[in-house]
């Protein structure tokens, strides 16, 4: 029996501001050091988050942005990203620091659906 399990870590706010952000990354990684199965999804304010180039010296504050190359060698290749969410906000793919597949709205609630577990931040 498999003690392997499918988790969904949903990212839905702001980088800065709440330690949601932060937190959130931080126990994908444990998930993953687990060899859990382990995908995350980007919705409203959480694509901020995969933003490139993050100013954070005026709220003294490190920038995380960095932390998420390490998700690759956790083997947490499964980065999805809600489009209308990219689109209200006026961003697309290539303002991301991160290769992602983009889903609609719909589409991701049938990909967390299927999940075992399902975190949101």
């Amino acid at each position: 029996m498999s003690t392997t399990k499918q988790f969904m870590f949903v990212n839905r706010k702001a980088p800065y501001g709440t330690i949601y952000a932060w937190e959130s990354l931080e126990v994908v990684l444990i998930a993953a050091a687990f060899e859990q199965d382990v995908s995350m999804a980007f919705l409203d304010d959480g694509v901020y988050q995969l933003k490139k180039g993050h100013q954070t010296k005026g709220i003294e504050v490190k920038a995380f942005e960095k932390t998420f190359g390490a998700l690759e060698d956790y083997d947490v290749t499964k980065i999805y990203v809600d489009q209308e969410s990219l689109t209200e906000r006026g961003l697309t793919t290539d303002d991301l620091a991160l290769p992602v597949e983009v889903f609609s709205r719909a589409e991701l609630g049938k990909l967390m659906e299927a999940q075992d577990v399902l975190l949101s931040f």
